[in-house]
């Protein structure tokens, strides 16, 4: 192999792996001393404060302006004792990932300049003003139109950010324009959560359950790469475009089944230790860590938290593990498909909807709670039905379409999954039929409705992009890199259409009539929407098939699923929630399709770069050495390697023939980039096989995915 490959596999093999700590006891009290969360809030603030603030925070009251000096006097004193020098507005725009500008709270004391005092007020909380024009918005600012506004959000408490020799306070917040456009992915999932809480209210009002509050639930899983910092620094392709352009399937690699929940490695089972505790630390409740079904391919899950506040938790969770593995000498890898030929990741949206203390997805135990549980269900089904489009396009992005449709991730086909036992129930009311129970009456929705409902009464179904696990619906297409927000915000508001749709027709209705209203009403959903649910294997050609038979759209690139968001239909339905504007759909439809554009090139440019720069000579020199080799064996009288030696200048010229492809295609759409490409990658990859292992320039799959 290449010097450089040896020398990097030669110095892993020599690293010692960190030494086992002897037992001690468990102590976990440091968990969330980063956060000004309400136990720090109770210590710093005075008592009538920090109350106003707690209701705001936990009961959803609006926030008192006239709290914000004291909050802000309070918070850097914490801050200050945590170490911090510097405060930020944490936010996060159109570009996916999250912004900050640091201002310190040091000001001069004003007489003269000898001394220094740590300022930080009321309007330093809550507003900031970046500048919008450098952001990424569709065009709603332009570039001479700078000005832009973070506000704070409350409900997501400040955390401390810590480096090498300092601290940060972060402070969450939304980010608009200065006409009031929302430029960020929180705001719209703040006003989505707004109005699925009215819609909410409406539904449980026909229930007679009394006002209570709205909780949103999200758990997000989190897959990801890891491999050696050496081999990374040695792909030109990975720390530019944070996936591998060329790389040949090794012999071995997930065909055996023995990754999924294996034995986790030393050196990753010690990083994924101090992700942890980071995240501990920051009052993150990570949960579960395992190996994922590729190699090198790892999982990290917290527990459920209210969605806002997982989707900021999310977006800190990828930087700790970014951050933690440069320390461990690792590379973290959040591409949804970072190698070919093996899973790429995703991050599963666990979604679930609460009002008071009440999941209401999940089973009753009683009449009354089926009825709240299978309404619930119908409006799910028919909110997913009736909007399959804006969900798909929640997961459009350029990493994702190499991930979605293949044999590792959720069809592009948006279709539910509710199990065997739980479509029984819904087949059994579509028909209006009775079933039996304790009472051995009719089944209704009322005192003599279904029989309490098996707990865990589904299966998992991996290959369904939409499936019910037992008290929550996991949304498996999202891509590993992409935000929690957006999956989020249209399910929130397709939601709260579907509850107002069922709330409108049992408005209506009185108190004799109302659960035979409600079965009817639930009777029509299931019937006109059932095409939605689907079993079986998603992952089968036959499949396919049949949803096209059921007119379910197959929605195959991100390109065409990005039109949703000029969709009539959806641009209204956007703006009678308050979610979003036609501008600002509008401008997130342009900022998408141009970052897809941009990315689609860039790889390509990479791609014709380091196969003509770094293969294509390496593959010269060894055609001339085997030329040399066969003239020298011929000449002593043996035999020759002429059909090596063959086949070495055949993909000398096909290599220079796709390189000028690529080339010509960088001057036209993304069709032809991704065409020359992968025709490239396709000569690239059979070379691998077959150019002497040690002059192969670039780190191979199986070192990368196996070495540590």
């Amino acid at each position: 192999m290449s010097t450089y490959r040896k020398n990097t596999i030669d110095e892993i093999a020599k690293a010692a792996t960190a030494p086992v700590k002897p037992a001690e006891t468990v102590n976990v009290d440091y968990y969330g001393e980063d956060v000004f969360n309400a136990n720090a809030m109770k210590v710093y603030l005075p008592k009538d404060i920090c109350k106003k603030l707690l209701a705001t925070i936990e009961q959803g009251a609006p926030l008192d302006p006239n709290i914000a000096g004291e909050v802000a006097h309070a918070m850097k004193k914490w801050a200050m004792d945590r170490g911090a020098t510097h405060f930020t507005h944490w936010f996060q725009p159109l570009t996916g990932s999250t912004a900050e500008k640091h201002d310190s709270f040091l000001e001069p004391d004003g007489l003269g300049g000898c001394e220094a005092i740590m300022v930080f007020s009321g309007k330093n909380l809550i507003v900031g003003e970046p500048d919008a024009s450098s952001f990424p918005s569709g065009g709603i600012r332009s570039t001479f139109e700078a000005r832009g506004y973070t506000a704070w959000d409350p409900t997501s408490p400040a955390f401390i950010k810590r480096h090498g020799n300092g601290a940060t306070l972060c402070i969450p917040t939304a980010f608009c324009s200065y006409t009031g456009e929302a430029l960020d992915k929180k705001t719209p999932l703040l006003r989505s959560l707004q109005a699925l809480s009215k819609s909410t209210e409406r539904l449980m009002a026909c229930f007679k359950a009394g006002k209570k509050k709205t909780t949103v639930t999200l758990g997000a899983e989190q897959e990801y790469f890891l491999i050696d910092k050496r081999f990374y620094l040695q792909r030109p392709d990975l720390y530019q475009a944070g996936r591998t352009l060329f790389g040949a399937v090794p012999a071995k690699h997930q065909q055996m089944d023995d990754h999924y929940f294996g034995s986790i490695p030393a050196r990753i089972l010690n990083f994924m230790n101090e992700v942890e505790m980071e995240l501990w630390k920051l009052g993150i409740p990570a949960k579960t860590r395992h190996n994922e079904v590729a190699p090198a391919q790892f999982e990290l899950a917290p527990m459920f938290e209210e969605v806002n506040l997982a989707c900021d938790h999310n977006m800190q969770v990828m930087e700790v593990l970014r951050n933690v593995a440069d320390k461990n000498g690792l590379v973290c890898l959040l591409h949804e498909k970072p190698f070919a030929g093996v899973n790429g990741s995703g991050k599963h949206n666990n979604w679930s909807v609460s009002y008071g203390s009440g999941n209401l997805l999940n089973p009753g135990s009683n009449p009354h709670e089926n009825a709240v549980f299978l309404t619930t269900l119908c409006a799910v089904i028919y909110a997913v039905d009736s909007h399959a489009d804006l969900l798909r396009m929640t997961t459009a992005g350029a990493g994702n379409d190499h991930r979605l449709g293949a044999n590792e991730a959720p069809p592009a086909i948006v279709s539910m999954y509710l199990g065997d036992q739980l479509m029984d129930v819904i087949e059994q009311l579509e028909q209006g039929a009775p079933k039996s129970s304790k009472q051995a009456g009719a089944m209704k929705l009322g005192s003599d409705s279904l029989p309490p409902l098996p707990r865990d009464a589904t299966d998992r179904n991996r290959t369904s992009t939409f499936a019910f696990t037992g008290n929550k619906f996991e949304f498996r297409a999202p891509g590993s890199s992409q935000s929690c927000s957006e999956p989020n915000v249209v399910l929130n508001t397709i939601v709260a259409e579907a509850f107002d749709m069922i709330a409108e027709q049992l408005e209506k209705l009185d108190d004799k009539n109302f659960h035979t209203g409600l079965q009817k009403i639930l009777q029509k959903i299931v019937k006109e929407h059932k095409r939605v649910i689907f079993n079986g294997n998603g992952y089968t050609d036959e499949w396919i098939a049949e949803a096209e038979r059921r007119g379910l759209p197959n929605i195959r690139t991100s390109l065409e699923a990005l039109k949703a968001l000029k969709n009539e239909a959806n641009i209204a339905l956007f703006e009678k929630y308050g979610v979003m504007n036609r501008v600002e759909m509008e401008s997130r439809y342009e900022v998408n399709v141009e970052d897809y554009h941009k990315r689609v090139r860039i790889e390509g440019e990479i791609c014709r770069d380091m196969a003509k720069n770094i293969i294509l000579p390496k593959v010269v020199e060894a055609y001339s050495c085997a030329l040399k080799t066969n003239e020298m064996a011929l000449n002593q009288g043996f035999p020759g390697v002429d059909a090596y030696v063959k086949s070495l200048g055949e993909g000398c010229k096909d290599l220079m023939a796709a390189v000028a492809k690529v080339e010509s295609a960088l001057a036209g759409e993304h069709e032809g980039i991704l065409a020359a490409m992968a025709e490239t990658r396709k000569i690239v990859d059979a070379l691998e096989k077959v150019v002497s292992d040690e002059m192969w320039p670039l780190p191979k799959y199986r070192e990368m995915m196996f070495i540590y």
